[in-house]
């Protein structure tokens, strides 16, 4: 059953239910009602001829006598029928709309010796009978009974249109409310047809660019298709990356493997080992290696496997120690410290000290031969900052938001002869993610050098200055 035959037929249940209690509730008022109206014109008739009633002492003789109930203009008139019955089950007088021959009206009344109402039908007719004593008004003795009836026939008649007036319009409310619900259902559950039908489509076609129609109503629906949209477009990004990083990691390895396949074709050509082949075997194992080493820390870190310590690390001594060993790659670069705070930090050591070394790397590399690279340390708010400067070959804005991307190299040449695969970057900055923190990255331009600044949270017990307690000092700076 779909969604929309459900709603209609909770709607219409619903409806159903209402109608029905309002049916009944109607029918019982208006029942009471007219019951209400006729019991007391059959008390008033009655309460009338037990007054007309006179007792005459004679001879020590009580004699009862009774009105004449046959004037109808007395007792009701032609719509009410009376009987008087002596405690000795003989009829005294009824009024002429009855039979000469007609028996109690209500014989089960009469045997119950009381004040009493009740429906009950004579010869087909349906009447409504009260039943009451006739007592003596001197010494309150029974000396018989009077009962007062009227037709139920219009009441039944008023019942039986209210009935099939409520039934009738109930059932077309019910059929028009459940035509009308199917509508509106069918109309608000529309771009859930859609959406269905575009995640079929993409299924099919294979194309994460297609996107689902937002209405700007703001409603659930419509909200459920911009997260649609939103899961669409984080899905397309993911696969057009997994496509872009499957190609470059196929690329990266079939040059190494090209190197070493040339150089073994013509090591079995010579028929001996060559000094100069076997070294560029070598190199193209290595970096080969190296490719796939990056490539596991990479999977690591993005399925949240990769190892980390969590332990006080002091940044200044990290970072001072990381100077000492760059000093051999740097060459004719000076590498300088500038300001540095004793600043501890929470994480892992060993991937702290290859996120700088990678950072200080990547600027020896880019960077001309007289050039130099700074690396500072200072405390912004409650987060260590970390920077690398370089006077290098910079970054063109374009290429500023990319270089963090997997297998991405501003300069492609340069760095493809240098052994880079483009992974540097991308690993530091998902290991500086990992402990809370990030990399960001700043060039004017060309020629005109690169800054990479290293954000981590300080650790809980590093000592606070007293412009710390200011308001945003939980978080770093914008970028």
């Amino acid at each position: 059953m779909t969604l929309r035959l459900r709603l209609t037929l909770w709607y219409s249940a619903v409806l159903a239910g209402v109608l029905a209690l309002f049916g009944v509730s109607v029918y019982g008022i208006l029942s009471y009602s007219l019951l209400a109206v006729i019991d007391q014109s059959l008390f008033a008739a009655a309460t009338e001829i037990a007054n007309a009633s006179t007792i005459s002492p004679v001879l020590g003789i009580r004699l009862v006598n009774l009105p004449d109930l046959e004037a109808e203009d007395r007792f009701g008139g032609a719509n009410i029928y009376a009987q008087v019955w002596r405690l000795d089950g003989t009829r005294a007088t009824q009024t002429d709309n009855l039979p000469p021959e007609a028996g109690p009206l209500d014989a089960q009344g009469l045997s119950a010796g009381g004040q009493v109402y009740r429906n009950v039908y004579l010869e087909n007719a349906h009447l409504r009978v009260y039943t009451a004593r006739l007592v003596d008004k001197t010494d309150k003795k029974v000396i018989g009974y009077v009962q007062t009836a009227a037709s139920l026939r219009q009441m039944d008649a008023v019942q039986g249109v209210l009935v099939l007036v409520l039934v009738g319009s109930s059932i077309l409310s019910v059929a028009l409310a459940a035509l009308i619900g199917y509508l509106s259902a069918s109309r608000a559950l529309k771009p859930l047809k859609v959406m269905t039908q575009t995640a079929l489509q993409i299924t099919r076609a294979d194309d994460l660019s297609r996107r689902i129609p937002v209405s700007q109503t703001g409603d659930e629906v419509g909200r459920l298709a911009a997260a649609f949209n939103e899961t669409l477009e984080r899905l397309e990004r993911l696969f057009t990356a997994q496509r872009r990083f499957l190609a470059d990691v196929s690329h990266e390895l079939r040059t190494p493997l090209t190197a070493i396949r040339g150089n073994v074709d013509l090591l079995e050509r010579l028929g001996g080992a060559d000094p100069e082949s076997l070294r560029d075997i070598r190199s193209e194992t290595e970096r080969m290696t190296r490719l796939v080493g990056d490539l596991l820390i990479l999977a690591q870190a993005d399925s949240g496997h990769l190892p980390l310590a969590r332990a006080p690390v002091s940044l200044d001594t990290l970072l001072l120690e990381v100077v000492r060993e760059v000093q051999v790659l740097a060459g004719h670069l000076h590498v300088l410290v500038g300001d540095i705070d004793q600043l501890m930090v929470i994480g892992d050591r060993d991937r702290l000290k290859q996120v700088i070394l990678n950072l200080v790397s990547n600027s020896i590399k880019y960077t001309p031969e007289g050039g130099r690279v700074t690396l500072g340390l200072a405390r912004v708010n409650d987060f260590a900052r970390l920077t690398v400067s370089d006077t290098g070959i910079g970054i063109p804005p374009e290429d500023l938001p990319k270089i963090f991307d997997r297998f991405y190299r501003v300069d492609k040449a340069r760095a493809r002869t240098e052994g880079g695969a483009g992974l540097g970057l991308a690993i530091a900055q998902r290991i500086a993610q990992m402990h809370g923190g990030r990399i960001e990255a700043a060039s004017e331009g060309p020629n005109k050098g690169t800054t990479f600044s290293l954000w981590l949270p300080l650790a809980p017990t590093a000592p606070k200055k007293p412009d710390d307690h200011k308001p945003g000092a939980a978080r770093p700076p914008a970028r």
